[in-house]
């Protein structure tokens, strides 16, 4: 028999195990009646306190899904990771260990494969913790379940923006097509529930969003942790998806207006002159996941095993399986621009690298500094740098064996874009323009000029989107939204994209669209799977252009 897993978990003292066999595993979950819900969890308060914490410890958790069996089963982060090398921009030349290989050859649209599978599992197995939080919680109106119910809308809403700009074309146009199963706390039949549209997975958001909106303050016990600040930010994102421009960048403005309250602003050029992005504490986090050492020491499946070049206790570093910048993207970067050292150039060289240090293996207490370090090698540890090879993500010890890293899911930066395109979309390029200077010329690039970009308004917004939120994955989706074509190489030149990777997707191609898998196609017998395209072939669309890299 099949039950909730989520709920039994908690009732056992723990949200934090799983199933190792895909076939214990049901996304969407069976439901409990509101009596059994409410007599389960007002047993023992601790018991909903428990699921509560486990669905944002979901966020990042590794071996949530299959238990300890893979190397990329780590919750929203790992889904980030595959987003985004599933675009042009991130590329993992060396395919050896590769377990997010089926993600550079598309071949993640198979519908048996694994890694498709934790990316759907993950936010409806979180939907499910979501929706029996919400009917613990049924009729509750004082502040703290307020507080709890605005909260788990949020993380709802989230998973479902995971989700829908991966199963069907930008909202735009495609509102009535069919999007995702839509799940809440009042689903009853899970085995006979159809795809909803666009339209209906987008109304259920916003109005889990709108309902945080209103009820959340910017107070928080943590950054992992939701407040109004997020849930602002969260929705407008969703209303880029939906091209509302004007509540975009109200919403935009709104967040950044609060961030100001919470002491929260834009990384400044001196804060980005070392390795970066493994503190949820620092100043532009918005909201992140904090990895505590418990849960890194789970092992390999971690943020900082994948993406981090300083890990001692990863793929990346021990299998050089290393996180690189497409070389069609890092040679539109100015020499000026602070963050083209959160790449090492072609010669391994990157000026974040002056101020960072390795322990020498060999020679306890010697540190080995700047390039060095590029070139570093370490049997069963690490291996040399590759080209282009990312130091933007780094470590609260460089050459730990922790991988205690946090993941962003939400920084300033991201707000200030969102205003500046949300602007642009709705013809006050001039606000757009001035809102794109004053953010890179005062903290990324003081030559910085977007009136002498070479681009349009709108390409340029999305060229700098592509660089300062790389690797936090957002590229597929934006890619998505926009209409735009994958572009990873151009047909002259050979670039840094391995020949298996090596092709170019047009955007209204049905391949880019995600297939459900055959778990949830045979547990709902009402789910109508996408089709059409096929796996691309190597060298296929070399004249296509997208705008940032021509």
């Amino acid at each position: 028999m099949k039950l909730n897993r989520f709920l039994i978990l908690a009732i056992a003292g723990s949200a934090l195990t799983a199933c190792n066999e895909i076939n214990e595993l049901e996304p969407q979950g069976f439901a409990l009646s509101q009596e059994q819900v409410n007599n389960t969890y007002y047993a023992i308060p601790k018991r909903i306190e428990a699921t509560f914490s486990g669905m944002f410890t979901m966020m990042g958790e590794p071996n949530a899904v299959f238990g300890a069996s893979r190397a990329d089963d780590f919750g929203f982060i790992m889904s980030a990771i595959s987003q985004d090398i599933e675009a042009a921009d991130i590329v993992y030349p060396n395919s050896g260990y590769n377990w997010f290989n089926v993600c550079g050859e598309y071949t993640s649209r198979n519908a048996d494969y694994a890694n498709p599978y934790v990316r759907y599992a993950t936010p409806y197995n979180q939907i499910k913790n979501a929706n029996d939080i919400l009917k613990a919680y049924a009729g509750r109106e004082d502040a703290p379940a307020v507080n709890i119910i605005a909260q788990t809308r949020t993380i709802r809403a989230f998973d479902y923006l995971s989700l829908a700009p991966y199963f069907q074309f930008k909202y735009v146009g495609n509102e009535d097509k069919p999007c995702v199963p839509k799940v809440t706390e009042e689903t009853t039949d899970f085995a006979n529930n159809p795809r909803a549209t666009v339209k209906e997975i987008y109304d259920l958001i916003l109005s889990d969003l709108n309902y945080a909106v209103e009820n959340l303050t910017v107070a928080r016990v943590s950054k992992a942790r939701i407040n109004k600040t997020v849930a602002l930010g969260l929705r407008a994102r969703v209303y880029m998806n939906m091209e509302k421009w004007a509540e975009a960048a109200a919403d935009a403005q709104a967040a950044l207006d609060l961030c100001k309250e919470e002491g929260l602003s834009p990384a400044t050029a001196n804060d980005l002159t070392a390795p970066a992005f493994y503190d949820i504490n620092d100043k532009n986090w918005v909201w992140g996941f904090d990895m505590t050492e418990s849960l890194a020491n789970k092992g390999y499946a971690t943020a900082a095993s994948w993406i981090s070049s300083f890990s001692s206790n990863g793929y990346a570093p021990a299998t050089q399986v290393y996180a690189c910048i497409n070389e069609l993207l890092y040679n539109k970067i100015s020499d000026s621009d602070v963050r083209k050292g959160w790449w090492v150039d072609r010669n391994l060289h990157s000026p974040l690298l002056e101020n960072a240090g390795w322990p020498d293996p060999n020679q306890p207490g010697k540190i080995i500094k700047g390039d060095a370090i590029a070139t570093l090698v370490i049997p069963n540890v690490k291996l040399a740098y590759l080209p282009y090879t990312n130091v933007k993500f780094g470590l609260p010890v460089i050459g730990s064996d922790k991988n205690d890293s946090d993941f962003p899911f939400m920084r300033v930066e991201e707000l200030i874009l969102i205003k500046a395109e949300a602007l642009a979309k709705s013809g006050n390029e001039n606000g757009a323009t001035a809102t794109l200077n004053d953010f890179v010329k005062t903290y990324r690039d003081p030559e910085y000029n977007a009136s002498a970009s070479g681009r349009s308004l709108a390409d340029e917004i999305w060229f700098q989107r592509r660089v300062e939120l790389w690797g936090e994955g957002f590229a597929f989706s934006d890619a998505m939204r926009l209409g735009k074509p994958i572009v990873r190489f151009h047909d002259q030149g050979k670039g840094n994209v391995p020949d298996a990777y090596r092709f170019n997707i047009d955007p209204s191609d049905p391949w880019l669209l995600m297939r459900f898998p055959i778990k949830e196609t045979n547990s709902n017998s009402s789910i109508v799977n996408n089709t059409g395209g096929k796996v691309p072939e190597m060298y296929q669309n070399a004249t296509l252009r997208d705008g940032v890299t021509d």
